[in-house]
């Protein structure tokens, strides 16, 4: 059984903003990703799935369950961080713990304990009784990755969980991320989190899946290249961008050409397949 399956799947918001274009895809490993940037329909799809939003027409199955038709029994089985959750600031990590598991059902002693049991797991012992709003970013998300740990969900959806956090607060996050026993689910724009906690990608653009699969064979036809930048026929923010052997760049030097050769890595993925890396956005001024 695939974890998660789409077919078909489209949305159309009522402003007429057409979000997803008819996406196919048919995930199994216990880390998928999906990546793209801004506006490629990432959140989205993500709400569909944890059935928070009805698609418009097509297909979505997540743990063989209809997100439409079985919307109920599924809720039971998922977790889900949205990018945009904030805690209550008067609220503790340990009543946001609590008061969560009550929600999904528990005992309110067995939420109790299991909330302190976590807190302490997740480092924030010494806070759990704390106000979030005297927290860190880094700490707040703590307290939602607490969450989705106590629930022991099936499959958890992770909407861009370490956006904005210093490079310290991201390490940490990963290795919460790590601790979870579940299916994740993970949308980000970091290329590198991706690389690290992901085995199969998924490459939206303007609301289509562009390319899928595991990192290798996303890389394969870019294996034994670099990347030289100053020369080529690919052009984004005003670069020249190709792709060759390094003998080949090196070649390029002796000819007297003033050029940049750099490894190739997953924003090379965007590249080759069209899309304009989330990288190159930032710089020229998007949301990264």
């Amino acid at each position: 059984m695939e974890v998660i399956e789409t077919v078909n799947l489209r949305k159309v918001y009522p402003n007429g903003v057409e979000a997803l274009k008819g996406v196919s895809i048919g995930l199994s490993a216990r880390v998928p990703c999906v990546i793209g940037r801004n506006g490629a329909g990432k959140t989205t799809l993500v709400r569909i799935l944890s059935t928070q939003l009805r698609p418009t027409s097509g297909v979505a199955r997540v743990l063989g369950l209809d997100v439409v038709a079985d919307r109920e029994a599924l809720r039971k089985r998922i977790c889900s961080i949205p990018q945009e959750a904030r805690p209550m600031g008067v609220a503790s990590p340990y009543e946001h713990v609590t008061m969560y598991l009550v929600a999904r059902g528990w005992s309110l002693s067995e939420a109790k304990m299991t909330a302190r049991r976590v807190l302490k797991e997740v480092g924030l012992a010494d806070f759990m009784d704390t106000a979030t709003d005297e927290l860190s970013g880094g700490m707040k998300r703590k307290v939602f990755l607490a969450m989705a740990l106590a629930a022991q969900a099936e499959l958890t959806f992770l909407d861009e969980p370490t956006a904005g956090l210093d490079p310290l607060s991201r390490l940490e996050t990963w290795g919460l991320m790590r601790q979870l026993k579940s299916y994740i689910l993970l949308t980000t724009h970091d290329m590198e989190e991706a690389q690290t906690l992901c085995e199969h990608l998924v490459l939206l653009d303007s609301g289509r899946a562009v390319t899928m699969g595991t990192i290798e064979e996303l890389m394969r036809p870019l294996s034994g290249k670099v990347r030289v930048e100053g020369y080529g026929d690919i052009v984004i923010g005003g670069m020249r961008i190709s792709y060759m052997t390094p003998e080949e760049a090196r070649g390029l030097i002796g000819d007297g050409l003033r050029v940049t050769i750099r490894p190739v890595n997953l924003d090379d993925v965007f590249i080759i397949n069209g899309v304009r890396p989330p990288s190159e956005e930032a710089e020229e001024g998007g949301e990264a």
